[in-house]
C-alpha cells in the first residue's frame, strides 16, 4: 500500500515529475544537431565515405519517424512511466555504443538504436500530461516539457562544439548519459504509471504500414535533400511513402467498427484545436529546423568562427524563447476566481497569443533577412532573441491546442501523431529549405578564372568553397563564396518568414476562440484508478502520486 502523503507533498513530486519529463526530451534535442559538427571528425577517424555520414544521420531520423505511432499505442496499453523508464535506459546504452564505436557499421546501428528510443520519449513525454496536471495547469507543464524541446537544438551545437574543441568525436554522445540517468532515477521514484483502458487488439498491420509509410516518406525527403528534387529514387519513394500512408488511413477507417484498436483515432481531427495545432506546430517545426541548420553554417563558414563560437551565437535564440515561455505561460494560464466561483478564463485567447507569436517570429525572420557577412553579432543577436520570444509565444500555445482534445487513454497515440506530423515537417523542412539555400549559393557564386573542375567542386557546399578559395589564396574567391552563401540564407530566411506570417493568419482565422476539452472517459491512472473528468484533468490531480 502507497504510503499515505499530504498533498502539498505530492504536488512538488507531480513537478519534480515534469523537470524529469522536461530532461527526457532535452536530451533527444540536443541528439538530433549534436553530431553534425562531428561528421568531420568521424570521416577520418572511421575512414567513413560521403554514404557512410549521410547514414550516421539519416538512421536516427529513419527510425525516429518509423517508431513514433506504435510507440504511443503501446505507452496507452502497456504503461507510459514503464515504457519511457524503458526508452531512457536503451537511449542511455545506445549513447554509450555510439561514443565507443569502432567502425562505420556499428556507429550508423547505434544511431538507429538511438532513433527508436527517441521514438518512446518524445510522444510520451507529452501523452502523461493530461493525465497529471489539470487542464488549468496544463499550460505551464507544456510550457516547460515544449521548451525543453526546442531548447536542445541550440544546446545541441554549443554543447558539441566545446566537446569537440577540448575532447574525442565520442563525448558528443557521452554528454547524454549522465542527463539520462538523472531523468531515469526521477521518472522511475517520481511520476505515476498510468495507461488507457481496456484489453483490445492492438493494430499489428497499421503498425506495418504506418512505419513502413512514414519511414519512406522521410528517406524521400531526405534523399531529395541531398541529391535534388528531380532524383527519381527520391520522387519514386516519397510517392511510395504517401501511398502507404493513405492505405494507412483506409485501413485505420475500416478499424473503427471492430475489436481491433486503431493504432491513430481518426476523429481526432474533427477537433479544430488538434487539427490546426498540429498543422501549426508542424509549418513551425518546418521553419525552425531551417534555420537552425543554416545559422550555424553561416558563423563557421563565412564568419569564420570555430564550433563553439558558432554555437554560442545561438543564445540569444535561448534567450528569447525562455522569455517568451514565460510570458505565454502567464496569459495561457486560467486565473483564480476572486469570490471562489469557476476559475475566469485566460487573459488571452490561444488563437491570439499563438497568432501574436507567429507574427513576432515573421518580423524578426524578416529583419534576419539583411544579414550578411559583414553582420555584427548584436545585429544577429538582436533578430535571433525576437525570433525565439515569438516561438516561445506560439509553440506552446499550439502543443496545448491539440493536447486539449485529447482523452487520457488515448493520450500517447495522439500525441504520437502530433510528434510525427512535427518529425517529417522538421524533415521537410530541412530538405526543402537547404536546397533553396545550395541552388541560391550556387546561382550567385561568380567564379572567373577558376579551372571549370575547382569551379565544380567550389560550388558543391560553402565549406568546400572556402576551402578552395583558402588553397587558392584568393581573397576575391574567398568574398564570392561569403557573399553568395549570404545570399542564400537571405532567401532562406524569406522562405521561413513566409511560414510564419501564414502561421499567424491561419492562426487567428481557425483556431477555436476557447479550446474545448474531450468527451468524459475513464482512465487507469496505474494502480491509483482515479478518475479522469473532461478536459483531460482529474478530480483529484494529486491522487494517483506515489500510488505505485
Amino acid at each position: 500500500m502507497a504510503e499515505a502523503q499530504t498533498p502539498s507533498a505530492v504536488d512538488t513530486r507531480r513537478w519534480w515529475a515534469l523537470a524529469a519529463l522536461a530532461l527526457s526530451v532535452l536530451v533527444v534535442g540536443l541528439d538530433l544537431f549534436v553530431l553534425s559538427l562531428a561528421l568531420p571528425t568521424l570521416s577520418v577517424d572511421l575512414h567513413a565515405t560521403t554514404a557512410d555520414l549521410q547514414w550516421f544521420v539519416d538512421a536516427y531520423s529513419l527510425v525516429l519517424a518509423a517508431a513514433l505511432l506504435p510507440a504511443g499505442l503501446l505507452g496507452d496499453r502497456l504503461g507510459r512511466k514503464r515504457l519511457l523508464t524503458g526508452a531512457l535506459i536503451l537511449f542511455g546504452v545506445a549513447s554509450l555504443a555510439c561514443a565507443y564505436s569502432t567502425s562505420t557499421g556499428e556507429l550508423i546501428a547505434a544511431r538507429a538504436v538511438l532513433g527508436l528510443a527517441a521514438a518512446v520519449i518524445l510522444p510520451l513525454a507529452l501523452a502523461v500530461l493530461p493525465v497529471m496536471f489539470t487542464p488549468e495547469e496544463r499550460p505551464r507543464a507544456i510550457g516547460i516539457v515544449g521548451g525543453a524541446t526546442f531548447l536542445g537544438y541550440p544546446l545541441g551545437p554549443i554543447l558539441g562544439g566545446w566537446l569537440l574543441d577540448n575532447f574525442w568525436w565520442g563525448s558528443v554522445f557521452l554528454i547524454n548519459v549522465p542527463i539520462v540517468l538523472i531523468a531515469l532515477v526521477a521518472v522511475t521514484f517520481l511520476m505515476p504509471e498510468s495507461r488507457g483502458v481496456g484489453r483490445l487488439r492492438i493494430d499489428v498491420f497499421g503498425v506495418l504500414i504506418s512505419s513502413a509509410g512514414l519511414a519512406a516518406l522521410t528517406y524521400g525527403v531526405i534523399r531529395a535533400g541531398d541529391d535534388g528534387w528531380s532524383d527519381a529514387t527520391a520522387i519514386a519513394t516519397m510517392v511510395v511513402g504517401v501511398g502507404v500512408l493513405g492505405l494507412f488511413v483506409a485501413w485505420e477507417r475500416a478499424l473503427k467498427t471492430s475489436r481491433w484498436l486503431p493504432l491513430v483515432d481518426l476523429d481526432l481531427f474533427r477537433s479544430a484545436g488538434f487539427s490546426w495545432g498540429t498543422a501549426l506546430a508542424t509549418m513551425i517545426s518546418f521553419a525552425l529546423f531551417g534555420l537552425t541548420f543554416a545559422m550555424p553554417q553561416f558563423f563557421l563558414d563565412v564568419r569564420g568562427l570555430d564550433s563553439l563560437g558558432s554555437g554560442i551565437r545561438l543564445l540569444p535564440l535561448i534567450g528569447g524563447l525562455v522569455v517568451g515561455l514565460g510570458v505565454g505561460q502567464r496569459l495561457q494560464s486560467t486565473r483564480p476566481s476572486r469570490d471562489g466561483g469557476p476559475a475566469r478564463p485566460p487573459l488571452v485567447g490561444a488563437w491570439l497569443l499563438g497568432s501574436c507569436g507567429f507574427a513576432v517570429m515573421a518580423v524578426a525572420l524578416a529583419v534576419g533577412t539583411a544579414t550578411s557577412p559583414a553582420s555584427g553579432t548584436g545585429f544577429t543577436s538582436a533578430w535571433f532573441a525576437v525570433t525565439g520570444l515569438g516561438l516561445g509565444l506560439a509553440m506552446p500555445t499550439m502543443l496545448n491546442a491539440a493536447l486539449s482534445a485529447l482523452t487520457p487513454e488515448r493520450s500517447g497515440s495522439g500525441s504520437a501523431l502530433m510528434t510525427a506530423a512535427r518529425q517529417v515537417g522538421a524533415t521537410i523542412g530541412v530538405a526543402v529549405l537547404g536546397t533553396a539555400l545550395s541552388t541560391v549559393y550556387r546561382s550567385k557564386l561568380t567564379l572567373p578564372g577558376v579551372r571549370p573542375d575547382v569551379a565544380t567542386l567550389a560550388r558543391g557546399s560553402v565549406g568546400t568553397g572556402v576551402e578552395v578559395a583558402e588553397r587558392l589564396r584568393s581573397p576575391q574567391l574567398l568574398d564570392a563564396v561569403h557573399q553568395a552563401f549570404a545570399s542564400g540564407v537571405d532567401v532562406m530566411l524569406w522562405i521561413c518568414a513566409g511560414i510564419a506570417i501564414a502561421s499567424a493568419l491561419l492562426a487567428a482565422l481557425f483556431l477555436p476562440r476557447q479550446l474545448a476539452g474531450p468527451t468524459a472517459t475513464d482512465d487507469t491512472a496505474g494502480a491509483s484508478g482515479r478518475t479522469v473528468t473532461a478536459g483531460g484533468g482529474t478530480g483529484s490531480p494529486t491522487g494517483s502520486i506515489g500510488a505505485e
